[in-house]
């Protein structure tokens, strides 16, 4: 096998981990203000998502540079043509990681509130955005004979592309109401559930229209077993979800997610970047990527550095592993002596409090239960 399609494979399986995990983060975003009753509630939510979401980001860092290093023209015309959406995904994972690490630094209800709006907004907006970039390069975008994007953003916001965003925001909706019903307790667990079955039936109804119209569109025999995978998948976890198993429901909907990435990626093989104008200008993995030299030496790195930090992220997952609740949060330190909390919720939680990912350990106990007595 070449080097060229190694990295091509390479690239897709970083970018479907991305989409695995970074995919029930945004969706437990979404779920902030679309579950959740009160600020105790999205409390938990926040810190289901507390000790691994900037982990979850790395994915997207080294897809970016292995991109970058490996197809150097693939990633050129890519961030030139779509600079805008980018540069909004961008600012969104920059606005949503500062109101993590800032919403609990001050009680004040309106500086809590802020900020767990921006996180709202923040995960909805990249969680459709990526489903657009990723459609339109299934599709093809105007490439001209430089392997420059002759098109403007409009080009972007076809209808393939704008059903492919709205599939990856409900998509990855379901795989964190999924995942928020395993890793909560009492009545939001319940919720979650229920809001998963609504959520799956809709997202299954999208990803058929999707998946088949890339099927007819783009796809061949091996991208049409991913297509079927990612459909069966989905029911599977619909039905595991009802059932109450909520680890099998998981674990289904991160089966679907992967299906429909590989799938993406076997439509496109093996070009990187088609042309919508001529055929001939397409990026391949042929005319666009690096030296051998180049790749052969990041084959090497790849091979050394990927165990150790899969390693260290399932030991993460595995640390922070148990349910939590609403009982589980810390006192408010900034309540009125009669027991009023500030905010008139009791869900203030500035610095020492149990909240924000830097603090969501102290709702686990360290032998693994989920009563009470695990929490701060």
């Amino acid at each position: 096998m070449e080097l060229t399609t190694v990295w091509f494979i390479l690239i897709a399986v970083l970018w479907t981990g991305y989409f695995f995990l970074e995919g029930f983060d945004f969706g437990v975003g979404v779920l902030t203000r679309t579950l959740a009753r009160d600020r105790r509630e999205r409390r938990v939510l926040i810190n289901t998502i507390g000790p691994v979401w900037d982990g979850n980001e790395v994915w997207l860092l080294t897809a970016g540079g292995a991109t970058f290093a490996a197809f150097p023209e693939w990633y050129a015309t890519l961030f030139s043509g779509f600079y805008l959406p980018l540069l909004l995904i961008l600012v969104c994972l920059i606005v949503r990681g500062v109101a993590f690490e800032y919403r609990a630094k001050r009680p004040e209800e309106n500086w809590q509130r802020n900020w767990e709006t921006a996180i709202f907004w923040t995960s909805v907006i990249p969680a459709f955005l990526w489903g657009v970039a990723f459609a339109n390069i299934v599709r093809g975008v105007p490439i001209g004979a430089d392997k420059e994007f002759a098109g403007d953003v409009l080009d972007l916001l076809s209808p393939y592309a704008l059903l492919g965003g709205a599939l990856t925001l409900t998509l990855f909706t379901f795989h964190g109401a999924v995942f928020t019903a395993l890793k909560t307790v009492g009545d939001i667990r319940e919720r979650a559930r229920r809001h998963a079955g609504v959520l799956g039936v809709v997202t299954a109804a999208l990803a058929v229209a999707f998946l088949a119209w890339t099927q007819a569109a783009h796809g061949d025999a091996a991208s049409l077993v991913t297509a079927v995978l990612a459909a069966l998948a989905l029911l599977l976890a619909l039905a595991a979800n009802r059932a109450g198993r909520e680890g099998w429901s998981f674990a289904l909907s991160g089966v679907t997610i992967v299906g429909a990435v590989a799938t993406l990626f076997l439509a496109l093989f093996p070009d990187v970047m088609p042309s919508t104008l001529d055929p001939a200008w397409s990026l391949t993995t042929e005319n666009a990527s690096a030296t051998d030299y180049t790749l052969t030496i990041m084959t090497w790195v790849a091979a050394i550095a990927t165990p150790v930090v899969l390693l260290y992220q399932g030991w993460t997952y595995w640390v922070f592993r148990k349910r939590i609740g609403v009982q589980h949060l810390a006192p408010d330190p900034h309540a009125v002596p009669d027991g009023g909390a500030v905010d008139g919720a009791g869900d203030g939680a500035p610095d020492g409090a149990v909240d924000g990912p830097a603090r969501a350990a102290a709702t686990h106990g360290p032998d693994g239960s989920d009563g009470p007595g695990t929490g701060a």
